[in-house]
């Protein structure tokens, strides 16, 4: 590294990183429900120069999703309850997936589903496919008509899942946790005791928007998750407890709309983060993210994006969740 305050060109910068069993060209992956399965991107991001993508959540079944309005802006944020609309595994398979795999990018697959023989039998279907790179277990979503996930809180139904789910798969498995827990770290060692490879930190929270004037909640299904600029401290400091205590591989999410915004996760504790709501004000942020990144370390001597990971000092080094 150059002496403090003598910068580099931005081409030395190494931006690889590696979380858990993953490696990643760069620390910037488009999250869940934000990018489509990336070929819709295509016209506005060259998904080569992006670390990975993960696709939006597929079920078992099709699923239609929950009536609109399913999306509203909200101050500093967004309120979304589509209710993993989706094509459903087999349509997934034959369609979709092939044409993920030509995106040059690592591509990482959500899957949901409502007990654990679900997940099982989407975790078999996808072990027999090639050009996965991981899979993320959507184990959080708040915005299904039908019960929600049915284990997010839970930190014997989370264990129990990973400990079945795990000797199925040689892939990595990403654990997407809630953040609408009374202490995350419960539900982080859950899924680690379990076997997860690495924990996403975190899903949106709960939220709720009203129109006062017709007395009705502006998104239809009532409340919604909440994602944006709003929730980025909320989730920074989950990110930053789960890294600190359980020393456990984060992929930070929440927030997160430039460069800046993800050395900050970097640096508490997260090895990559997911852009999420950002995709939606530019959809080809994730690229303009990676050329930023570069830039900042540059000028900072930075020369391994790796060495700032975890090198937050805070005053007397508590991270406790309380």
């Amino acid at each position: 590294m150059p002496p403090p305050g003598e910068s580099m060109n931005a081409s030395e910068v190494d931006l690889s990183v590696q979380i858990g069993p993953l490696s990643l060209k760069n620390p910037i992956v488009a999250a869940s429900g934000t990018v489509a399965y990336g070929d819709e991107m295509r016209s506005f991001l060259d998904w080569s120069q992006v670390g990975g993508i993960v696709g939006k959540t597929i079920t078992l079944k099709p699923r239609k999703g929950n009536v609109p309005p399913r999306t509203a802006e909200t101050p500093s944020g967004l309120l979304n309850s589509i209710g993993l609309q989706n094509e459903g595994i087999e349509s997934f398979l034959a369609r979709t997936l092939p044409a993920m795999r030509e995106l040059k990018t690592a591509v990482i697959v959500n899957i949901g589903g409502f007990d654990t023989g679900e997940f099982s039998r989407l975790l078999d279907a996808l072990e027999k496919e090639d050009g996965i790179a991981a899979i993320e277990l959507n184990i959080s979503c708040p915005n299904v008509d039908d019960g929600g996930m049915f284990l997010d809180r839970d930190p014997d139904e989370i264990r129990s899942l990973l400990e079945s789910l795990r000797p199925m798969t040689r892939l990595p498995l990403i654990v997407k946790l809630t953040p609408n827990v009374s202490d995350i770290l419960i539900v982080a060692r859950a899924a680690m005791d379990g076997g997860a490879d690495i924990l996403s930190v975190a899903n949106t929270y709960f939220g709720l928007g009203v129109d006062w004037r017709t007395r009705k909640p502006i998104v239809a299904a009532g409340t919604a998750g909440v994602s944006g600029p709003a929730i980025k401290p909320l989730s920074l400091r989950h990110a930053w407890v789960v890294a600190s205590n359980l020393k456990a591989p984060v992929m930070g999410i929440g927030g997160i709309m430039n460069a800046q915004d993800a050395l900050e996760y970097m640096v508490a504790g997260a090895a990559c983060v997911q852009v999420g709501t950002a995709n939606f004000v530019d959809p080809g942020v994730c690229a303009k993210i990676v050329e930023e990144m570069r830039s900042l370390l540059a000028e900072a001597g930075v020369r391994h994006v790796r060495d700032i990971i975890g090198t937050l000092q805070m005053p007397g080094g508590d991270a406790s969740p309380s």
